[in-house]
């Protein structure tokens, strides 16, 4: 009986002790929910020689990062911007202050940048750095170039069918970089549309000068030019000298800068950046941290070209159809716009 009884006792134990263990199938022990991953967060820096709302080269890319932010979403991309780091000094510091706080990628936005990425991107090889104009790239360093003479060669085609007066001007920054390409394009562009018109150039010396941008524009103006054209930042200077002018028109370039002066902008190239940020981070994403250049262009809708709407009907449609098949011969390579031969 002592023998059954012990038998029974132990087969109730081992009934007790599996119940125990068959986690959650009794009402007073309910599962816990399985955590989602988290996503995947990638952290973009962006180092500006101006600031972020300079109406140009700067605030372009930052809305750029912005669209990709969109799209991607805010959980997936975190963004930080430096400003006013002209000096490449501060600039370097600040780039070396976002590898150590672990940036993934960092973007330089100017060319001035070149040599300081390639000291510091060394001390950071698991970090992409990316910077332009430029061409000169490293295991980790992008260079990213826009052919700004492309859609300079689209309006100075626009600005010589269009003039009057037969003079167009251009306020340059300084003579290097995509504003160098730009001022060719925009020379190249006038000339094919009608080879009387002529263009003349003048430099501030500076991608900043917004009072001597605005003044050079007087003068232009002063001069005849009814038709004028700039890059950099310092842009914006010469716009407003022309906006305050009736009969005078601007064609933008970095972005449209129509909201300025919404009667006299006619038209801009405008720089696609979000479609370059997104191509950084795909290959970041396959293992390519740098070592290419990354070209903007026409054919790959990086550059594009934009009428302002608001003046769009001031255009005759034969000048229209005439840009775009020189749009068209660009992006098929049948013509070719000539750079300064270095």
């Amino acid at each position: 009986m002592k023998r059954v009884l012990t038998v029974f006792l132990t087969i109730v134990m081992l009934f007790a002790i599996a119940g125990c263990s068959n986690s959650g199938t009794t009402a007073n022990t309910p599962q816990k929910p399985a955590e989602s991953p988290k996503a995947e967060k990638i952290r973009i820096a962006l180092v500006l020689p101006a600031t972020v709302d300079d109406m140009a080269w700067g605030q372009s890319m930052v809305e750029g990062l912005k669209a990709v932010q969109k799209s991607m979403g805010e959980d997936k991309v975190e963004l930080a911007t430096s400003e006013k780091l002209g000096n490449a000094v501060d600039a370097g510091a600040a780039i070396r202050q976002y590898a150590t706080q672990g940036y993934d990628i960092i973007l330089a936005h100017g060319s001035q940048y070149q040599s300081v990425l390639g000291e510091i991107a060394k001390d950071f090889p698991k970090t992409t750095f990316a910077y332009g104009t430029g061409f000169t790239t490293g295991p980790n360093i992008f260079a990213y170039d826009p052919q700004a003479q492309e859609g300079g060669y689209l309006l100075g085609m626009l600005a010589g069918k269009m003039s009057k007066s037969g003079i167009v001007g251009i306020v340059g920054p300084v003579e290097s970089g995509d504003a160098v390409k730009y001022n060719y394009g925009v020379q190249q562009g006038v000339a094919k549309a009608k080879s009387d018109v002529q263009t003349r150039i003048a430099y501030t010396g500076s991608f900043n000068d917004i009072v001597g941008a605005g003044n050079l524009a007087k003068t232009h103006i002063s001069a005849g030019a009814d038709f004028l054209t700039g890059s950099s930042q310092q842009a914006v200077g010469a716009l407003r000298a022309v906006a305050e002018t009736e009969g005078k028109y601007w064609l933008s370039t970095d972005m449209d800068q129509s909201s300025l002066a919404p009667n006299h902008v006619l038209a801009s190239q405008v720089y696609n950046w979000e479609k370059v940020a997104t191509k950084i981070i795909e290959l970041r994403k396959q293992g390519t941290l740098g070592g290419q250049r990354l070209s903007l262009n026409l054919a790959d809708g990086t550059i594009q070209f934009k009428y302002n709407e608001k003046l769009a009907d001031k255009v005759p449609a034969e000048v229209k159809a005439a840009i775009e098949q020189a749009k068209q011969d660009i992006v098929s390579g049948k013509v070719k716009v000539e750079l300064p031969k270095k």
